[in-house]
C-alpha cells in the first residue's frame, strides 16, 4: 500500500557540549587503574573525531543575528551594580536564553578585593603618597617589596634578612675599635664626619629631585638600601649626624662605646627581631621582646670587652687630653645619697670587677631602651647613638 505524501529525511542533530555538571558526574564516576603504557596505547588506537562542517542552508542557525547555539548555563541570573575604582559601571544582566553574542568582550578591570587600586606614577619619584595614609603607617621591617630591583633577585639574602646592610653596620664598629687603639682623637675624626655628611645629604636631596638619578643612584646602592628609603632619606645621612654629636660633646669612651652600640646593638636586635620576634611579645610595632633581649645581651658583652679588656691595654698618648676616659673602675653612690643614708665617705663604694659588671649591666639596659623607644618618629641610627651617650654619661656623672 503506497502513501500519498513522502516519508520526511532524517534531521542532522547535533550534540551540544556537555554542561559543567555532566563533565564533573564523567570525572566523579569510578574507573579501573590504567598504566601509563595501557593508557598511551589506547590514545593512540582511538580516532580523532572529525570536525563537522555544517551548511549554511538556511536549516541552521540565523547568521543574520550573528548567534550560535550553545547549551543553556544552569548558573543563576547575575546582577551586578557595583563600582570599580571610583566609578560606577551600571546594572548588567546575563542573558540565559541559550543564545549567546560572538562579538568580542572588552576585558574587565582587575578587582581590587575593597583594598586602594595600585598607585600609578605621575613623573614624581613615589607613587605611594596616596596610598599611605602617614610615614608611620610605612614599616621599616620588613620594607615593601618591589622597589629596588636587587631586593627582587636577592629577596633571602638583601631584602628579608638584609645582608650587606648588616655588614656594613658591623664593620664601623670594628672600624671604630681600630682607630681608637690608634690613638686617634674625637676632634680629628668630626670633621670627616662633616665632610661625609656634606656629600651625602646633598646628593640625597637630588635624587628626590632628579627621577633619572634616583634610579641610578638606587642601581648602585640598592644593596645598602631599605625600600623605605626610596622615597625617603637614606639612613647613613642619620648615621653620621649621631656618630657626630657622640664623638662631639662626650668624652672619648662615651662617645665610642655608644657608636659600638649603634653598630652592633642594634644589628643584633634587627636580626633576632625577625628571626625569634614571633615567638615572643610585642613591645610596639616593629619591636620585640627578642629583639630588646639581644640588644641587651650585646650591649652587656660590649661593656665587658671595651672597660673590661681594651681600655685598660690602649693609652695612653701624648695627644690625649685630660681624663679622657671617664669611667675609672670605680662607682660610688652620690653625696646626696650617703646623706640620707647616713654613710660614711668612704661606704657606699665599689671598685674593680664590681663596678665593671653594674656598668656593663646598665649599658646594656641604656642599649636596648635607646633601641625600643620612638623619639618622635626619628631613624634608630640618629636615636642609638644619642640617647646611648646621654644616658651613660649621666650614670657616670652621677655615681662615677
Amino acid at each position: 500500500m503506497s502513501y500519498p505524501y513522502p516519508i520526511p529525511a532524517t534531521p542532522r542533530v547535533i550534540s551540544p557540549s556537555p554542561t559543567l555538571s555532566e563533565s564533573s558526574e564523567r570525572q566523579d564516576s569510578y574507573f579501573a587503574p590504567v598504566t601509563r603504557s595501557a593508557a598511551k596505547a589506547q590514545r593512540q588506537r582511538s580516532p580523532q573525531p572529525e570536525p563537522i562542517h555544517e551548511e549554511k542552508d538556511g536549516s541552521g542557525s540565523d547568521s543574520s543575528l550573528e548567534k550560535r547555539a550553545r547549551a543553556r548555563s544552569r548558573s543563576p541570573i547575575v546582577t551586578t551594580n557595583s563600582q570599580i575604582n571610583g566609578s560606577a559601571t551600571g546594572s548588567k544582566r546575563r542573558r540565559m536564553s541559550g543564545l549567546t553574542s560572538i562579538k568580542p568582550v572588552s576585558k574587565s578591570e582587575p578587582l581590587t578585593n575593597g583594598a586602594l587600586p595600585y598607585p600609578q606614577s605621575n613623573g614624581h619619584l613615589s607613587p605611594y603618597d596616596r596610598v599611605k595614609k602617614s610615614w608611620r603607617e610605612f614599616s621599616r621591617s620588613p620594607s615593601p617589596l618591589g622597589l629596588i630591583p636587587l631586593h627582587r633577585h636577592y629577596r633571602n639574602l638583601i631584602h628579608k634578612h638584609e645582608i650587606p646592610r648588616k655588614v656594613l653596620h658591623v664593620s664601623i664598629g670594628f672600624f671604630t675599635l681600630r682607630l681608637f687603639t690608634k690613638g686617634l682623637q674625637s676632634w680629628s675624626i668630626t670633621p670627616w664626619l662633616l665632610g661625609g655628611l656634606a656629600i651625602i645629604g646633598p646628593t640625597d636631596v637630588l635624587r628626590h629631585h632628579s627621577e633619572r638619578f634616583n634610579r641610578f643612584y638606587i642601581k648602585v646602592l640598592g644593596a645598602l638600601m631599605r625600600e623605605t628609603e626610596v622615597d625617603g632619606y637614606n639612613g647613613v645621612i642619620w648615621y653620621l649626624v649621631g656618630a657626630y654629636g657622640a664623638l662631639r660633646f662626650y668624652p672619648k669612651d662615651i662617645g665610642v662605646m655608644s657608636i659600638l652600640l649603634l653598630s652592633w646593638c642594634d644589628t643584633a636586635a634587627s636580626t633576632f627581631g625577625r628571626l625569634y620576634g614571633r615567638y615572643t611579645i610585642r613591645l610596639r610595632k616593629g619591636k620585640s621582646l627578642a629583639g630588646s633581649l639581644a640588644a641587651f645581651v650585646v650591649g652587656v658583652c660590649t661593656a665587658v670587652f671595651f672597660w673590661g679588656y681594651l681600655v685598660p691595654r690602649t693609652g695612653p698618648f701624648p695627644n690625649d687630653p685630660i681624663n679622657p676616659i671617664m669611667f675609672q673602675n670605680r662607682l660610688s653612690l652620690p653625696p646626696i645619697a650617703k646623706q640620707l643614708l647616713k654613710l660614711e665617705p668612704n661606704q657606699g663604694v665599689i671598685v674593680g670587677n664590681a663596678a665593671l659588671a653594674v656598668l656593663s649591666i646598665c649599658t646594656g639596659l641604656i642599649a636596648s631602651v635607646s633601641e625600643l623607644v620612638d623619639l618622635w618618629g626619628w631613624d634608630d641610627n640618629l636615636t642609638i647613638p644619642l640617647l646611648s651617650s646621654a644616658g651613660l654619661w649621666l650614670f657616670l656623672k652621677a655615681f662615677g
